[in-house]
């Protein structure tokens, strides 16, 4: 089974570094996406949800620095500025509008991967407070994107880790079905609630002693699901 890896966006136009860097990367166990306009890269960003984009400036329709305030207007999602533009103006207006972190062309590969490694731990505690969370015998390393289980690590597709994610991020709340679609799938499936229930029937498969008496991810009849808060043994005893 598919395990999920963090996705890495990359935005060039010159098909030979998109080819290094996906190399380079898939080498270090990301999954990698590829744009070469700067358009494509904001469309990109919205459908697939990578956990970072590693853009070029020198784009052929619009300015880097477009993209990154156009991804800015709903996304937080960790962008690295890979660029051969090395004056000091350039760098501060890229960080201006938006980007994470600024690595001049050429550049070395291991200080690259240091780089993302860096911004996606700083990515992962902006977005849920901590890198790691755990719930009861769930614990989710959202910079490594695994997840264990009573200390045994589970085998999630990409999907499912999405979905669970978003639940233990959000533990303790009441989710609706269009929510966890939206946030999930994208706005464009916020109707197919099929998805939703194949999907939760899946990871309470790995989860639950009894999937049919759920005691982490409970239903609410017609609105949605709750993952509930489930405490540690030593938080019990205390």
């Amino acid at each position: 089974m598919q395990e999920k890896k963090s996705t890495i966006l990359i935005v060039d136009d010159e098909p030979q570094i998109r080819k290094m860097l996906s190399i380079y990367l898939d080498a270090a166990e990301f999954r990698v996406e590829e744009a070469e306009t700067g358009k494509q890269a904001i469309r990109m960003s919205a459908s697939i949800k990578p956990d970072l984009v590693l853009l070029d400036l020198g784009l052929p329709d619009i300015d880097g620095k477009e993209v990154i305030a156009g991804i800015r207007e709903w996304s937080q999602v960790p962008i690295v500025v890979l660029s051969v533009r090395s004056d000091d103006e350039e760098v501060v207006n890229a960080l201006d509008v938006g980007a994470d972190d600024y690595v001049v062309k050429p550049f070395s590969a291991t200080v690259l991967l240091s780089r993302i490694h860096a911004n996606l731990r700083k990515g992962a505690v902006k977005e849920a407070g901590e890198p790691a969370i755990t719930n009861g015998p769930i614990k989710m390393d959202l910079v490594r994107h695994e997840v264990f289980f009573n200390d045994a690590k589970l085998a999630l597709t990409p999907k499912e880790y999405d979905l669970l994610r978003y639940f233990i991020i959000n533990r303790g709340k009441m989710l609706t079905h269009r929510q966890l679609l939206k946030e999930v799938w994208g706005p464009a499936h916020s109707d197919d609630m099929q998805y939703l229930r194949v999907y939760i029937g899946q990871i309470r498969e790995k989860l639950e002693d009894n999937p049919a008496a759920p005691r982490f991810i409970i239903t609410e009849p017609g609105i949605g699901y709750r993952m509930e808060i489930i405490a540690t043994p030593d938080e019990k005893a205390a």
